[in-house]
């Protein structure tokens, strides 16, 4: 068969640049003032980042696990709005619910009991004399605050992913630019005690961020209830709860390894950190800074990422399934080419950012040799992502499952756990080898993708 061309029409780019263009803003903005918050905690000094760190990297794994959970319902859903059938999408909707409603209570449960213990699994000594104490004190008044965030951000994302699964992706990104601002605003005056209030310090960045989430949970609901012209769905969403049994086994069977994909991921990614917090608490102010510095850079691969499952899916959904190979692959070279530039860019920076924070020269030093590290795996880290949500698209959540979060615990964490606890090896190649291994999984991705098992119309029964 003749391989489709890597570079699209114009038609083509005008309409990824339409999907794409609201999720990228949402994102650089999202994570540019996530890089303003965590320079604003970095300011109190190095305990109370490496605190918020930690709970935050706690934190990552509920957000995901809520994404991963409504990912299973979402595929459906974007079919289903490409077949036309607003019922469905009602359904998969109401599904959405149930599902963030369940992990909500699950990490309650998990962090009220348990909160003390996860966050000194990251607590070691190393080279610089900083405060365990301290670290865990701070650490334990950041996350008793951040609790009441869970609902507001998961009922928010139930909402949102439905609207840009249905071609909604403007409104979901002016409340997530709404919410950051106030997180920003709201950060600067309870973190250091401006217009009269007190200085709260990571409790106040706890307290802006649970406001913010509240503010955007309310503008995307008000939006879709007030629009059911283009929300039709919306109408009588909440006459029933009730989900068709034969449709919530079809979604359980597809989304199920998708939630446990999320929930392992994330769940690597923090163990990951912990073997690597073995080196010293410095190491986890480090990896802190790097990763909020990266997740900025990387916010085109994640917008990417979105690009593809939503017009691949709507594509497979309306049975143009070529079409859908097509644009894919045109897709995913345009995601690895982007992040040639921007990893370049990155690289040139890296050693500047670090010394915005308010932290001792060895943090700096490894902080920006972190970033260096993951500024040349930055189109490698894009070219994984485009395939995971290519074969997230159509439907084959097994091999995703076996793709991304398998990867992490049959590879990345034994290598890791090897290296940091059988050797003495210095964090930073330690650090290197470990995130090289995304070189493994690309040659994995491609020859995945290639196999088109991943090119169905799930709208079909």
């Amino acid at each position: 068969m003749k391989q489709a061309k890597l570079i699209g029409s114009r038609a083509f780019y005008k309409k990824l640049f339409r999907v794409m263009t609201p999720v990228l803003i949402q994102n650089i903005i999202t994570n540019f003032v996530s890089l303003l918050d965590n320079l604003m905690v970095g300011q109190i000094g190095t305990e109370p980042m490496s605190g918020v760190a930690i709970v935050n990297q706690l934190l990552f794994v509920f957000n995901l696990c809520i994404f991963g959970g409504l990912a299973g319902a979402g595929i459906f859903t974007a079919q289903f709005y490409g077949s036309g059938d607003q019922e469905g999408v009602r359904h998969t909707f109401r599904l959405k619910l149930w599902v963030g409603a369940a992990s909500v209570g699950l990490f309650l449960v998990i962090f009220l009991g348990a909160g003390d213990r996860l966050i000194s699994l990251f607590l070691h000594d190393g080279e610089e004399g900083l405060s365990l104490e301290a670290t865990l004190d701070y650490g334990r008044r950041y996350l008793a605050v951040m609790l009441f965030e869970m609902l507001p951000f998961a009922l928010s994302q139930v909402y949102a992913s439905t609207l840009r699964e249905c071609g909604e992706t403007v409104l979901p990104m002016k409340a997530g630019i709404a919410a950051v601002f106030i997180n920003m605003v709201f950060n600067y005056i309870l973190i250091f005690g401006k217009l009269g209030l007190p200085a709260l310090g990571v409790s106040g960045a706890a307290a802006a961020t649970v406001l913010a989430r509240v503010v955007e949970c309310a503008i995307v609901i008000f939006w879709a209830h007030r629009h059911s012209e283009r929300c039709p769905y919306a109408v009588g969403l909440y006459r029933s709860l009730r989900v068709p049994w034969p449709l919530v086994k079809r979604i359980a069977v597809m989304g199920l390894p998708l939630l446990l994909n999320e929930l392992l991921w994330s769940a690597g990614m923090a163990l990951l950190n912990q073997c690597f917090s073995l080196r010293g608490l410095e190491v986890v102010s480090a990896v802190n800074i790097s990763s909020t510095v990266s997740n900025l850079f990387m916010c085109g691969v994640f917008a990417m990422g979105s690009t593809i499952a939503i017009i691949v899916g709507q594509l497979l959904g309306a049975g143009k399934l070529e079409r859908a190979v097509a644009e894919d692959r045109q897709l995913t070279a345009f995601a690895v080419a982007m992040c040639v530039v921007v990893g370049a860019v990155m690289a040139l920076v890296a050693p500047l950012i670090p010394e915005l924070y308010n932290t001792t020269p060895a943090v700096k030093a490894l902080a920006a040799d972190f970033l260096l590290i993951m500024s040349a795996l930055l189109p490698f880290i894009s070219y994984t992502n485009a395939c995971y949500f290519t074969l997230r698209s159509g439907g084959k959540t097994i091999i995703t499952f076996i793709f991304d979060s398998a990867f992490v615990w049959v590879i990345n964490i034994p290598a890791a756990m090897f290296l940091s606890r059988a050797t003495s090896m210095p964090i930073v190649p330690m650090y290197a080898i470990v995130q090289s291994l995304e070189l493994v999984k690309c040659t994995i991705g491609f020859f995945m993708v290639r196999s088109r098992k991943w090119v169905n119309n799930l709208t079909v029964a």
